[in-house]
């Protein structure tokens, strides 16, 4: 078994035996929610026109996932950027151009919808990159608060990584406002679709060193 597979599964049987690190922590529901603004506002009616269902609220979980986990690791981060770069995240899954990493293509969306909208260079490059490493293996805060936060939420709702952190009341309120809607079935096929089309891209790469059909089965959320 892989250390990621341990991982998870040895923080399924903490959640399960109910000696997670989450039990003892503290975090305001309210600071999980959207950001107040036109800009995220029209994030995620540009995400709703993208995404199929179970990957829009996928969207949100991981916004709220990181906000979580911001708290519990006592980071700070501009809530819009993350909120606009976990809105567009996954819109290029799988990617419609043969070996484009579906990252590349999300974050070609999400720089057209920056344009739009007016936000500098400097919020662009922010947004992007946290998208480029978001399924990159051991993303750190030196690559910046909003790129590590977005790829510890996906982390937490894609394979059940650090779920045991986050505290009981705000996961099950994080999964009865953004429902999973079979997730996990539709990531896999997503997931298997992105390695055919891009076969050195990450997809690719983790379905063949990381199991990922299984570690997204492991994950602790039903669906």
């Amino acid at each position: 078994m892989s250390r990621g597979h341990r991982d998870i599964v040895l923080g399924h049987l903490a959640l399960a035996a109910r000696r997670h690190r989450g039990r003892h922590a503290h975090l305001d529901p309210t600071a999980l929610s959207a950001p107040d603004s036109t800009t995220a506002r029209d994030a995620a009616a540009a995400a709703h026109d993208l995404l199929s269902p179970a990957v829009l609220q996928h969207s949100h979980r991981a916004y709220a996932w990181g906000a979580a986990l911001a708290g519990v690791d006592g980071v700070d981060f501009d809530r819009e950027l993350l909120y606009v770069a976990s809105m567009f995240h996954d819109t290029g899954l799988p990617s419609g151009i043969r070996d484009v990493d579906f990252t590349v293509r999300s974050a070609a969306l999400l720089r057209l919808f920056a344009d739009r909208h007016g936000l500098s260079a400097a919020q662009r490059e922010v947004m992007t990159n946290a998208i480029a490493l978001h399924h990159t293996p051991g993303v750190t805060l030196e690559a910046g608060p909003e790129a590590y936060l977005l790829s510890a939420g996906a982390g937490v709702d894609v394979f059940g990584l650090r779920a045991g952190d986050i505290p009981d009341a705000v996961r099950r309120r994080v999964v009865h406002e953004h429902p999973r809607l079979g997730f996990k079935r539709e990531f896999t096929r997503l997931w298997r679709a992105e390695a055919r089309q891009v076969p050195r891209g990450r997809a690719a790469y983790l379905r063949r060193y990381a199991a990922t059909d299984l570690t997204i089965r492991l994950a602790p959320f039903r669906g």
